[in-house]
């Protein structure tokens, strides 16, 4: 790698994203060799000092800063890298674009649509690259997924499900807000499970199925009070702790996705299934080196579910890891999104989803929240 050109990054977040992102940086060469950037890991940036040096020390930064206007304002900072809490996005952002850094961003992009607008604004006038993780789009079976739609193999489309499930907020004990549980506080989150889980499956719905045009939802709170870990008091829960809307696709199909944090026995269980007029497929996220494949052009006798195990070298990604039959797994995705934005840098291309592309998916999370807030139907707008 000695004659790569340095790609350097400041990291702002040290949390559960910035060890996902870091993992991804540290074997981005290792398994994309043909890369012609190689990236250094220069700055990380959070509040507490001591944690910080600790996870420095770790991971293999450079340097540390406590304050995140100082990483922007480096020389030696060519990407800025933001794993905050959303409420933070847009401000780092647009800062980091006015200083003509790269950015990659976390999902959501903001809190709000309106929030978003600026950021978008900012990287489009700076001409900087961009793009937000929404890492599941890169997941081989997910590709491979996407590769099958585009092919035509399942023809028309005339149906999209799925969910995201998840159990860890069902007691009632559990506080809001702070370091580790502002996901709960709706000034730092800007919604509950529409805007940390839904927008997941938004994303990958519409660039799997087209955009999303108009939705009916309900959310429900089920604690509505909870101690906040800032003030010690007793506190009103703005956010939702479960979502199910229904919506029309651009394409004459419908859609139906169910969130919520509350179904006991499920930690992270992402599913989708899309039905066409020739053939259906499904994926889960707990199996997720396999796609679930139903064509009804198959003879009649051995018509059924096929298994297909994405693992072979000529399915998406594979031909970087292993030999057929042997999975890779949740933190193979960061890989795979840093080494596409890294290769956009070189073709001059935008890395997807972009900011632009995000603020699509923001649109639909906010008439998701306004459907349920006016119990009627909502256009979102999307451009797709």
């Amino acid at each position: 790698m000695a004659d790569k050109k340095e790609l350097r990054i400041g990291l702002i977040g040290y949390g559960f994203m910035g060890r996902t992102h870091t993992n991804a940086y540290k074997r981005l060469g290792d398994f994309f060799p043909e890369l012609k950037h190689k990236p250094v890991l220069k700055v990380v940036c959070a509040r507490n000092k001591e944690r910080l040096q600790a996870f420095a020390d770790q991971w293999g930064y450079e340097s540390i800063e406590t304050d995140w206007r100082a990483v922007v304002a480096r020389d030696d900072v060519d990407a800025i890298d933001i794993c905050t809490p959303n409420n933070m996005h847009a401000e780092i952002a647009i800062a980091a674009a006015e200083a003509g850094k790269m950015i990659l961003c976390e999902k959501p992009l903001a809190r709000t649509v309106a929030e978003a607008q600026p950021m978008v604004d900012a990287v489009e006038k700076a001409g900087v690259p961009n793009t937000v993780y929404y890492n599941y789009r890169r997941v081989p079976a997910v590709t491979l997924a996407k590769q099958l739609i585009d092919d035509g193999k399942l023809g028309k489309i005339f149906h999209y499900r799925a969910n995201f499930l998840q159990d860890w907020t069902i007691s009632p004990e559990l506080p809001q807000g702070g370091e580790g549980l502002w996901r709960l506080d709706n000034d730092a989150a800007g919604s509950g499970v529409t805007g940390d889980l839904l927008a997941h499956c938004i994303d990958t719905a519409m660039w799997l199925n087209g955009g999303i045009k108009d939705v009916s939802a309900m959310t429900e709170t089920f604690i509505k009070e909870r101690v906040h870990t800032g003030t010690g008091e007793v506190q009103k829960v703005g956010i939702d702790d479960a979502c199910i809307f229904h919506c029309h696709f651009d394409n004459g199909s419908l859609g139906l996705f169910e969130s919520t944090r509350y179904a006991r026995g499920h930690k992270a269980l992402y599913t989708f299934e899309i039905n066409g007029e020739h053939a259906s497929i499904k994926w889960n996220l707990h199996d997720l080196s396999r796609l679930e494949y139903f064509d009804h052009r198959d003879e009649s006798i051995e018509r059924g579910w096929r298994s297909i195990h994405v693992t072979d070298g000529d399915q998406p990604y594979m031909d970087k890891w292993w030999v057929p039959g042997l999975s890779i797994g949740y933190e193979h995705s960061f890989v795979h999104q840093v080494a596409d934005f890294f290769k956009s840098i070189e073709d001059g291309t935008p890395c997807s989803p972009t900011f632009k592309e995000a603020q699509e998916t923001q649109k639909v999370c906010e008439a998701v929240l306004n459907s349920a807030k006016s119990k009627s139907w909502q256009e979102t707008g999307v451009d797709w």
